[in-house]
């Protein structure tokens, strides 16, 4: 089975950062696409930030100029560097992966979400 493991998730003041990690438990034999979402309470969930296999990336309005999404292919991992952190930034975030392993063929799925939490 696929595993979508999330971390980096936590309390920060405003003005501060976090480093979200999306590690997948099996090798990746491509990648399609592999994104963030959020949820805020009362909201609908809405994209972040997402990039392809080969390298392009995209952000929501919202972030742009303060988050940037990377990819390790060495540990089959994506990240989402969040700074300048607001309020309203405060949501769960949700690892979304688009793949090709070797063993399984095309997977698509969903992290457990890690929740940030921006308050002074």
């Amino acid at each position: 089975q696929v595993q979508l493991v999330e971390s980096g998730g936590g309390l920060v003041q405003p003005g501060g950062s976090l480093r979200l990690s999306c590690a997948a438990s099996v090798r990746i034999f491509r990648i399609n696409v592999m994104g963030w979402y959020r949820q805020a309470p009362g909201k609908e969930r809405e994209l972040v930030s997402s990039i392809t296999g080969g390298g392009r990336t995209n952000y929501a309005d919202s972030v742009k100029g303060r988050f940037t999404i990377s990819r390790d292919n060495a540990n089959n991992a994506v990240y989402l560097q969040m700074n300048s952190l607001k309020p309203e930034d405060t949501a769960v975030y949700y690892c979304n992966a688009d793949l090709l392993v070797a063993s399984l063929g095309r997977y698509n799925g969903w992290g457990q979400g890690t929740q940030v939490t921006v308050s002074s």
